[in-house]
């Protein structure tokens, strides 16, 4: 019996995939994204991917922030975060609910047609490609500027009223701690967009708790919760 491939790399990685566009949605490498699906052009496309290689992008529009007034033709961020389905669940009304697991960032080569009302593009991983090779390492990471990242995070959950358990924080490796900080707290498209385009967890690290100090600073205007 012939052993399928069934771990990328980045000699597998599919050079046309659909893409989610989602305001304020950030998936990145190894993070989790937990998605509720009820559009019909979007289960289209998770059930083409279930069939298919299991891929589907992440990607931000540049200007809408309502996931309800997304047009066809909105314009997107030229990069996004190719994702692998990792769950999937269909619920007794017809949705699906699944899980992203991060895989490598991807920057728009060309948009292609779309397909049953959903956008694909051909992906260019070049830049990030360095996601895939640096992934079994990432428990390793060490950020200079924890202890300030984490006072920052604090005052800003103080601020949004946000509650978290601060003894899984404090035992979080640092890569997971920034990358879930990144993907979850409530933080404008832009700004995450900003994050996912750093080139590494320092950096990542380093913004987020300037964007931290900033709202804490500023009184932490906006009212979401953390999702």
């Amino acid at each position: 019996m012939a052993e399928r491939q069934r771990k990328l790399t980045p000699a597998t990685l599919p050079g046309e995939i659909p893409v989610f566009p989602l305001p304020g949605a950030m998936l990145l490498p190894g993070g989790q994204l937990p998605l509720n699906i009820f559009e019909p052009r979007y289960l289209n496309m998770v059930e083409d991917a279930l069939s298919a290689d299991r891929i589907i992008g992440m990607i931000q529009p540049v200007a809408e922030k309502d996931e309800r007034m997304l047009g066809d033709g909105v314009v997107l961020y030229n990069i996004g975060c190719a994702g692998r389905l990792t769950q999937f669940m269909e619920t007794d009304d017809g949705r699906y609910v699944i899980t992203l697991t991060g895989v490598v960032r991807f920057r728009i080569a060309e948009e292609l047609d779309m397909r049953d009302g959903y956008r694909r593009v051909r992906a260019d991983y070049t830049p990030f490609i360095g996601d895939i090779t640096e992934a079994g390492s990432r428990e390793t990471v060490a950020v200079n500027g924890r202890d300030r990242l984490v006072t920052a995070m604090a005052r800003y959950f103080a601020i949004k009223g946000i509650e978290a358990d601060m003894s899984n924080i404090d035992e979080a490796p640092d890569a997971l701690l920034v990358d879930t900080l990144a993907m979850t707290c409530p933080l404008e498209p832009g700004e995450k967009q900003a994050l996912l385009e750093c080139p590494d967890t320092q950096e990542r690290a380093e913004l987020l708790t300037s964007m931290f100090e900033i709202a804490a600073h500023e009184g932490g205007a906006g009212t979401h919760d953390l999702q």
